[in-house]
């Protein structure tokens, strides 16, 4: 069995600056471990026709409902259509929620995919094949992170992707996603190991800095901060005679925090208060709009992929219904209210904001941007007795789902698939997590088609899917 071990923690769950440099930054510095998984060579197709140097992946933690965001059915029954009203876009002929307005202004930016579709029906397991491109061994299940599990996306990044543009070539935001408490698998490298997980960055709206361990410390200037490593370094010569493999791991894991430490570049692309307080308001002053923007600052700095949390909880409104930024898209009952008051204000806002400010700053063509739940909502509205609530809402429904794509090269204003008139079921070509997967790696260059050794020697493919060329014609 793969051993892996984790890095020291503290009490609250954050690492102070010490324990951040003594546990070797991992894994928030994994790029510098050796490791044995490797990347072999595949005949692969083309890589698809984007532009991007950076993918912006916005999970709606919970499922988002396909009938009241981008595949409204207006003419179906009202036990269907539900209680909102749907408004025309800019797309003629195309037309969203009534709680969209601002997505709607600019749907001729945007590519709707309406055929979405998978067999998973409970969160945890959607999710990781949401963030994997893979089935969970047991559909519709909701199972913890495991050592054996597949690597998320952001991992196969660090293992094949480029290196060269930031530190930190995946970056989760707003993280970890909760199910509906429980951290939910998926999110991390899996039987790759920790040195590979993703930077994980939490609510960045709780403290100045989201990753305050990059502030520099008055105490400590440059110059005593490299006459610590060089001790250091010095101290752990003695490892190379014993273990040279492992000394050399620590020397590059502790070069790259020393480097990340000493990098304003670095440091800038972390730092929200260099965002004026008009951007602040634009983006919504939550723990989601946020999140929007450090993400924004991150496609800055060149960081290939980024996952957005939108909502760290699928469900966190029943242990605090007062709470808007605990809720989350899995709206079994009350799903209009929640839609209506906590979730598509906000959501419509950050999203709207965050590719406008994109387009502004010359960032879009270069940045493929998806959003995206880990299934859809069903048909069928109905009060469920065993969840809170006191009006109808909407059961899990993988069959049928939609996703927002804008970016990167594609194709602008327009829609690829449709759903039938209940928006049960696509009535096109059918498209998957998996195939969404091939996309967004295909996007930054990496060849969707090649296959990976993991630590035992076993060669896996990076995804199954297909890259979905219709985004792009």
């Amino acid at each position: 069995m793969l051993r892996l071990t984790y890095p020291c923690r503290m009490a609250n769950g954050r690492l102070t600056r010490r324990a951040w440099l003594a546990c070797g930054a991992a894994p928030l510095l994994a790029g510098g471990f050796v490791h044995p998984t490797r990347a072999v060579a595949s005949s692969a197709r083309g890589a698809g026709r984007s532009t991007a140097k950076s993918v912006l992946f916005i999970v709606a933690n919970g499922g988002q409902s396909q009938l009241d965001t981008w595949d409204p059915k207006p003419n179906a029954p009202a036990e269907i259509r539900g209680e909102f009203g749907s408004i025309a876009t800019a797309l003629p002929g195309v037309r969203f929620c009534e709680h969209l307005p601002q997505m709607a202004r600019m749907a001729d930016h945007l590519t709707v995919v309406r055929s979405m579709s998978h067999e998973d029906l409970d969160h945890g397991s959607a999710l990781y094949l949401t963030l994997t491109g893979q089935y969970f061994p047991r559909l519709s299940s909701n199972p913890l992170p495991s050592p054996l599990d597949r690597p998320t996306l952001g991992s196969l990044v660090k293992l094949v992707g480029p290196q060269d543009r930031f530190l930190h070539p995946a970056i989760h935001v707003n993280g970890p996603a909760l199910i509906p408490i429980n951290i939910g698998a998926g999110q991390n490298a899996g039987f790759l190991g920790p040195e590979l997980d993703p930077l994980l960055l939490g609510d960045v709206t709780a403290m100045k800095s989201p990753l305050p361990e990059l502030d520099p410390l008055p105490e400590v200037p440059g110059i005593r901060l490299d006459r610590r490593l060089s001790l250091r370094q010095q101290l752990d010569q003695a490892r190379h005679e014993f273990d040279g493999r492992a000394a050399f791991r620590y020397d590059e894991q502790f070069r790259r925090a020393g480097d990340m430490l000493d990098d304003p570049r670095v440091r800038s692309a972390f730092d929200l208060e260099a965002e004026s307080d008009r951007m602040k308001t634009a983006y919504g002053r939550d723990r989601s709009g946020q999140a929007c923007l450090l993400a924004r600052r991150l496609v800055e700095a060149g960081v290939p992929w980024i996952t957005v949390f939108w909502n760290h909880t699928g469900r966190g409104q029943d242990l605090e219904p007062e709470t808007t930024t605990e809720y989350g898209w899995d709206t079994h009952n009350d799903i209009f209210d929640a839609l209506k008051n906590r979730l598509l204000p906000r959501f419509d806002q950050s999203m709207a904001t965050l590719l406008t400010d994109l387009s502004e700053r010359g960032l879009l063509d270069q940045t493929l941007v998806v959003i995206a739940g880990e299934f859809g909502r069903a048909p069928v509205i109905a009060l469920e007795k065993n969840f809170a609530g006191s009006s109808p809402g909407r059961k899990h429904w993988g069959a049928c789902y939609s996703v927002v794509c804008a970016g990167g090269g594609t194709r602008p204003g327009q829609v690829v698939g449709a759903s039938d008139s209940r928006g049960a079921y696509p009535v096109s070509e059918a498209y998957g997590p998996w195939d969404l997967a091939a996309t967004m790696l295909s996007a930054i260059g990496i060849d969707p088609e090649q296959r990976f050794l993991d630590p035992l020697g076993r060669t896996h493919p990076l995804v199954e899917g297909r890259v979905m060329h219709a985004l792009y014609s």
